[in-house]
């Protein structure tokens, strides 16, 4: 038993009060230590969160490269289709091109001597025709054959220029055409009009009227028309050559057509 009552509750007390301290501080520091782990912790998650926005920015990134060198290559795909077509296309025309070009020098060596032959031909039918414009259909075969010797011209070229020439022959048996040139009549050079019809008259008349005459293709001359009416017929036909006066019947002598035998 305690002497002291007092004292001892006083005494237990005291012990009392230390021991909820010392609790009371041991909790305290219990919780800093919670608090200091929870901050921790808070703080690797921040920063585990953003490396794993990061990492999730940079996938995106990636998604969107992959996506765009996707969408790329299937461009290039269709182009590289479409290029494959077009190469096996002129690869056809390229094979067409060469047998063109094989086919065109076959022709060309063969349409050569053709052309030659044109020529040779046009140049005996102007001499043997009825001879209107002399100069301008000889000298228009001369250039014929000059042109046919030249390598700067093409075999197109050629041949379009022989069947112009043919072309023009063959418009002067279906035209009426006047033109003046220098003829040896009555023992004189005389600057005469000269009527062609076709290829069926060709008639001359000096500017004075005083001389008139036809081209006897039998004869192979002039055959002079000293009748009046020729004379005024003539005339009128140079007239209306010359689109002076309307087209009107015309009564003219003219070669016999030469029997076919």
């Amino acid at each position: 038993m305690f002497p002291n009552r007092s004292l001892f509750v006083a005494l237990v007390t005291s012990v009392s009060l230390c021991a909820g301290l010392a609790v009371s501080t041991a909790s305290a520091a219990s919780l800093d230590g919670v608090f200091s782990a929870s901050e921790r912790k808070l703080k690797l998650a921040q920063a585990s969160q953003e490396k794993i926005d990061k990492i999730v920015e940079q996938t995106q990134g990636v998604h969107s490269q992959w996506q765009a060198v996707t969408k790329e290559i299937d461009g290039l795909e269709v182009y590289n289709t479409l290029l494959d077509r077009q190469i096996a296309n002129q690869l056809t025309d390229m094979s067409d091109l060469n047998t063109s070009i094989d086919q065109v020098t076959v022709i060309e060596r063969q349409i050569t001597p053709l052309m030659l032959r044109m020529i040779d031909a046009l140049d005996q039918f102007v001499a043997l025709d009825v001879p209107f414009l002399p100069e301008e259909r000889t000298g228009r075969v001369e250039r014929l054959y000059a042109l046919l010797e030249r390598s700067d011209v093409t075999v197109a070229e050629k041949f379009r220029s022989v069947m112009e020439a043919y072309q023009i022959e063959n418009d002067y048996g279906r035209t009426i055409e006047s033109y003046n040139e220098m003829l040896e009549v009555g023992g004189a050079e005389r600057e005469v009009s000269f009527l062609r019809l076709g290829r069926t008259g060709l008639y001359y008349q000096s500017s004075d009227g005083q001389f008139s005459g036809v081209w006897d293709q039998e004869a192979g001359g002039w055959t002079e028309l000293a009748d009046g009416a020729s004379r005024n017929q003539i005339r009128q036909g140079l007239r209306i050559a010359n689109k002076q006066v309307a087209p009107e019947l015309m009564l003219l002598p003219v070669n016999a057509p030469e029997s076919v035998q």
